[in-house]
C-alpha cells in the first residue's frame, strides 16, 4: 500500500512538471535587452521599437504622427514577418542626463529591439553614446550635430544629413543665383545652431564673401529685448544677406524684429524652424519671400511621397515638412531591416541595416563611411521660398516648382 501511494505520488509530481514545462514552451517571449531572439512567422508578441524624443520641442507633434502613420503602415503590410509593431516613447527632455535614462528605460524596462528617432543634437550625442553601451542600434532620424556619425560607434546610422550638410543646396544657389558679397551670421549656441554657422562660415570664406556679422545667442532667451539687442549691429550696416540657424520660436522672433528694425538684407533660413507650417502663419507678412535650406519638400518626386503626403495631411490636418518625412521614413528603414534580420539580435539587426538600399518619402536610404562619417546617409539639400504664403522649391533648378523672386526693397551691394 505504501509503494503505490509512493508511486502514486511521483506520477503526479511528474504530470505536474510535464504540464507546466508544456505550458512555458507555449507561452510567445518577447525579446528583452540581453536576450537575443529568431523572428518567427507563428510569433504573434509585438517587436517593440523605441522611440526617445523632447515632447515639449515644436516638432515632437508631428513627428510623433509620422511615427504612428509609418507604424500603421507597416502593421497593415502585415508587421515584421507576421509580428505586429509596436512604438513605445520615452521624453528626453532636451537634457543629457534625461536623454540617456530615456535609451537606458526603453532597452531595459520596455524591451525595445532597436532604437529610432532623436531631434535636439544637444542631447542626442549624449543617447547615441549610451545605446552604443547598452550594444542596441539606433537610428537617428534629425539630430544634426557631426559628431553622431563619426564617433566610430557601431550600433548608431543617421537617415538625415549631418549638420555641415545642410547647407550644399542653400551654398549652391548662392553662387550660381544671387552670387551675394556680404552675409552676416545669426545663430543659436547649441551643436546644431554652432555646425551650421561653421559650415557657412567656411563657404564664405572659400568664396570671397565678406562676412559682415557673426553674431550667436542663446536658444533659451527669446524675449523682444534679448533679440533686439542681438541684432542691433545689423541695422546701420546691412549686409547683402542674413542667415539664421534657428528653430521655431527663435526664427519667428528673429524675422519678426528684422522686419520692425528695417533691414533690407535677404532672409535666409538654415532648415530647422523655417520650414515648419508655424513659421509662415506666426511670422505673417514677415515670412513673405524668405528663403530657407531644407532636406526635404512635399514637391519632390520619390515614389510613395504623395500618398505620404496626403495621408498625413488627411491625419494631421497640415502639409508635413522633413522633420515628419525623416521620422516616418526612418521607421519604414527600421521595419525593413527587421524582415530581413535573421534575429532580433543587435548583430543580425546592424547586419541587417548595413544592406539598406531602399527609395522612401525621404529619398533614397543607404548607409555608408565618407569624409569622416560613418553609417551615414547621403542626400541633396533643397531651396525653399515663400511665396504667396506657401513654401515653393526655387533650387535647384530640375526640382524647383517656382522661380527665386528677390524682395522688392532688396539691393545687392555693388561692391565691398
Amino acid at each position: 500500500m505504501e509503494n503505490t501511494s509512493t508511486r502514486f505520488r511521483i506520477l503526479l509530481a511528474g504530470s505536474f512538471f510535464a504540464v507546466v514545462i508544456v505550458l512555458a514552451t507555449a507561452i510567445p517571449r518577447p525579446a528583452v535587452a540581453g536576450r537575443p531572439s529568431t523572428i518567427e512567422a507563428s510569433d504573434s508578441t509585438p517587436i517593440v521599437i523605441g522611440v526617445p524624443q523632447y515632447e515639449k520641442f515644436s516638432f515632437a507633434a508631428m513627428m510623433k504622427n509620422a511615427f504612428e502613420l509609418a507604424r500603421e503602415k507597416i502593421n497593415k503590410e502585415g508587421g515584421i514577418k507576421g509580428r505586429p509593431v509596436t512604438l513605445v516613447y520615452a521624453d528626453d527632455q532636451g537634457k543629457p542626463e534625461a536623454g540617456e535614462k530615456a535609451v537606458r528605460d526603453l532597452v531595459r524596462k520596455q524591451g525595445a529591439v532597436m532604437l529610432v528617432g532623436g531631434y535636439s543634437s544637444s542631447n542626442s550625442v549624449y543617447m547615441a553614446g549610451t545605446a552604443e553601451k547598452l550594444d542596441r542600434p539606433f537610428l537617428i532620424s534629425t539630430a544634426a550635430d557631426d559628431r553622431i556619425t563619426q564617433r566610430k560607434w557601431k550600433n548608431v546610422y543617421r537617415l538625415n544629413p549631418p549638420a555641415s550638410g545642410y547647407t550644399q543646396g542653400l551654398e549652391e544657389f548662392f553662387l550660381n543665383t544671387i552670387k551675394p558679397k556680404s552675409i552676416a551670421i545669426v545663430y543659436e549656441n547649441s551643436p546644431y545652431g554652432t555646425g551650421g554657422a561653421l559650415r557657412m562660415m567656411w563657404f564664405c570664406r572659400e568664396n570671397g564673401i565678406e562676412i559682415r556679422k557673426i553674431l550667436p545667442y542663446h536658444r533659451e532667451r527669446t524675449d523682444p529685448a534679448y533679440i533686439q539687442r542681438i541684432l542691433s549691429p545689423l541695422k546701420d550696416e546691412s549686409p547683402d544677406v542674413i542667415y539664421m540657424v534657428s528653430y521655431l520660436k527663435d526664427a519667428i522672433a528673429m524675422v519678426r524684429e528684422i522686419r520692425a528694425m528695417k533691414i533690407k538684407s535677404l532672409l535666409v533660413g538654415g532648415a530647422g524652424g523655417f520650414t515648419h507650417p508655424n513659421f509662415i502663419t506666426k511670422s505673417g507678412e514677415g515670412a513673405n519671400l524668405v528663403l530657407t535650406a531644407t532636406l526635404w519638400s512635399p514637391e519632390l518626386k520619390y515614389p510613395g511621397i504623395r500618398q505620404y503626403c496626403d495621408e498625413f495631411t488627411n491625419a494631421c490636418g497640415m502639409i508635413p515638412d522633413y522633420h515628419a518625412a525623416e521620422a516616418y521614413s526612418a521607421l519604414l528603414v527600421a521595419a525593413d531591416a527587421l524582415r530581413r534580420a535573421d534575429s532580433l539580435s543587435p548583430q543580425s539587426i546592424r547586419a541587417a541595416l548595413d544592406k539598406t538600399d531602399m527609395i522612401t518619402p525621404f529619398g533614397p536610404v543607404r548607409f555608408s563611411s565618407f569624409e569622416k562619417y560613418e553609417r551615414q546617409n547621403n542626400l541633396p539639400t533643397q531651396v525653399l521660398q515663400v511665396i504667396n504664403g506657401r513654401l515653393t522649391c526655387v533650387w535647384p533648378r530640375d526640382l524647383a516648382t517656382g522661380t527665386f523672386v528677390p524682395p522688392p526693397e532688396w539691393r545687392m551691394s555693388t561692391s565691398k
